[in-house]
C-alpha cells in the first residue's frame, strides 16, 4: 500500500486529518454541495451554517454521553486562551489558590497565565526530574476547599499521558485535552469543564471544544469581557462574534468520520493504542539505540517521544526520513529528540512504516 505524504505526517500540531476529510474540504473550498457557495464565503448567519453548529454539539453530546448540564461551545483562541478564561471565571477572588499539576510544558503555560488573574498553588511539579514522569497517587496531596484543580492530561512536549483520574470528587476539575481529546473513551462526567484545541484530533486550528458546566456558568463573576464570559459565549450558541466557519464546518466533518467510519472512541481507542504499542516495540526492541523519555507506565499514547545515542544520529535520522517521505518528526523547540505524534488520523499502516524505517535505520547505524 503506498502511503501518500499526508499519511506520512507525524507532525505534534497541526497534525493530519482523515484522507477522506480532507477530499471533502477540496471540494468545500469551491462549492459546500448542499449550498453551492464556497465554505469561505458562507455567512455564519445561514441556516446552513445554524445547523452544522448543532450537528456538533449533537455528535460531541452523543459520543461522549454528555450529562444535559453541559453546553458545548467552540471558541477562538486556542488552548492558550483558556489559560486566562478558567481562572476568570472560577478562581478570581477566590480565598483558596485554584490547584494545578505541572507535569510539563503545557500545564506551565496555563499555571503563568492563572497566575495573572488568581491564586495558584502547584500541587505536584515534575519539573526537577526533567519532567519525565506523571506524579505517584502518594505524592498527591489535595486541598477539598480548592476553587478546582487544573489536569493537562496529555503532555505533547514530552509525551506523558495521565492513564487514570486524580483529584477529589468534591473539587471540581478541570482539563486541558487539547493532544488527546476524542483518542479514546473517557467519563466526561467527572469534569467540571474540558477544553481542547481542534489542531491535533479534531480539524484544523482555529476553533477550541469547551465542554463547560452550568454551575461553572453560574458562578463566573460578573462584568467580565464578552469574550472572555462563558455564560456569555454559552447565550450566543458560540456566534458571539464571526467564528471560523471552516474551521468548524472541518471539525464536523471529523465527527463524521469518527462516529460513521471508524465507530467511534472504544474503536478509535483500540487503533490508537496498537499503533502506539507498534511503535513503542520498536523503541524497546533497540537495545538502547532508541531511548524513551517517559517513565513507562505514563507513555503517552498520542506523543512518543525519544531520542538517539548522539546528536550526529539523530540528525541523519530525520534527514532519512524525510527522503523517505516522512515528516513532523522533530521534537518540540523546547525540548528537541524525536517526536511521533500518532493522533486519531495516522493509521496504523503509516505507523507500521514508521516503525520498520526505524528498524532498518538502526540496523544501517
Amino acid at each position: 500500500m503506498t502511503l501518500s505524504a499526508n499519511a506520512r505526517n507525524f507532525s505534534g500540531g497541526p497534525g493530519a486529518l482523515p484522507e477522506t476529510v480532507l477530499l471533502q474540504l477540496k471540494e468545500a473550498m469551491i462549492a459546500v454541495p448542499e449550498v453551492g457557495l464556497s465554505v469561505l464565503g458562507i455567512s455564519h448567519r445561514s441556516d446552513w451554517f445554524a445547523a452544522v453548529v448543532a450537528e456538533v454539539e449533537a455528535r460531541l453530546e452523543a459520543l461522549l454521553a454528555l450529562p444535559p448540564d453541559f453546553h458545548v461551545l467552540l471558541l477562538q483562541g486556542g488552548g492558550t486562551l483558556q489559560f486566562a478564561m478558567v481562572p476568570l471565571a472560577l478562581a478570581r477572588g477566590a480565598d483558596v489558590p485554584a490547584e494545578y499539576l505541572h507535569t510539563g510544558y503545557w500545564s506551565g503555560k496555563a499555571i503563568a497565565e492563572a497566575r495573572k488573574v488568581a491564586p495558584v498553588r502547584v500541587v505536584w511539579s515534575g519539573e526537577a526530574e526533567g519532567f519525565r514522569r506523571l506524579p505517584d497517587d502518594d505524592e498527591l496531596v489535595f486541598d477539598p476547599r480548592a476553587p478546582y484543580l487544573h489536569v493537562v492530561t496529555n503532555e505533547t512536549v514530552e509525551g506523558l499521558q495521565f492513564h487514570r483520574l486524580v483529584g477529589l470528587e468534591e473539587v471540581p476539575q478541570v482539563a486541558d485535552m487539547s493532544s488527546d481529546f476524542l483518542s479514546r473513551p473517557f467519563d466526561a462526567g467527572r469534569y467540571a469543564l474540558i477544553y481542547a484545541h481542534a489542531q491535533k484530533n479534531l480539524g484544523p486550528a482555529g476553533v477550541t471544544v469547551v465542554l463547560v458546566r452550568e454551575a461553572v456558568l453560574e458562578r463566573a463573576p460578573e462584568g467580565l469581557p464578552a469574550m472572555l464570559d462563558y455564560r456569555a459565549q454559552a447565550a450566543a450558541h458560540s456566534i458571539l462574534n464571526t467564528p471560523p466557519v471552516f474551521a468548524i464546518y472541518a471539525v464536523l466533518l471529523v465527527l463524521r468520520w469518527l462516529m460513521d467510519e471508524i465507530g467511534g472512541l472504544e474503536a478509535m481507542g483500540a487503533i490508537n493504542r496498537a499503533k502506539a504499542e507498534r511503535l513503542y516495540r520498536a523503541i524497546d526492541a533497540s537495545d538502547g539505540f532508541y531511548r524513551p523519555r517517559a517513565r513507562r507506565e505514563d507513555r503517552s499514547l498520542m506523543n512518543v517521544v525519544f531520542d538517539l545515542p548522539s546528536e550526529a544520529l539523530r540528525a541523519a535520522f530525520l534527514d532519512e526520513a524525510k527522503r523517505a517521505g516522512f515528516s513532523g518528526l522533530a521534537g518540540h523547540r523546547a525540548l528537541g529528540g524525536i517526536r511521533a505524534s500518532l493522533y486519531n488520523a495516522v493509521t496504523l499502516e503509516a505507523v507500521e512504516a514508521l516503525a520498520d524505517f526505524m528498524e532498518t535505520f538502526r540496523r544501517r547505524h
